[in-house]
């Protein structure tokens, strides 16, 4: 299984973006986007080093929420570091 993590848009040149969740910058691949390439500010699902889908705001932070329950559920002893729900 390949988890799909929702990231920002930072910038973008070509078909490659600059991409930032949780404080963590990644470069990736906007190629499976090309028909429609989304802006910087845009949420994208990010599989493997590739953008696969353009998300809401909204679902990228109920996204986060989710991993954050699952993240206290499998280690209810960690701290978290950020807020319940941020992305940056």
């Amino acid at each position: 299984m390949c988890l799909a993590i929702p990231m920002r848009i930072v910038s973008i040149d070509g078909f490659s973006a600059l991409c930032r969740a949780r404080g963590v910058d990644r470069t990736v691949s906007l190629f499976m986007l090309q028909d429609a390439l989304p802006v910087v500010g845009d949420y994208v699902m990010v599989s493997v080093g590739y953008a696969n889908r353009v998300v809401s705001e909204e679902d990228a932070m109920k996204s986060w929420e989710l991993y954050d329950q699952i993240l206290a559920e499998l280690d209810p002893g960690s701290r978290q570091e950020h807020t319940p729900g941020s992305i940056e």
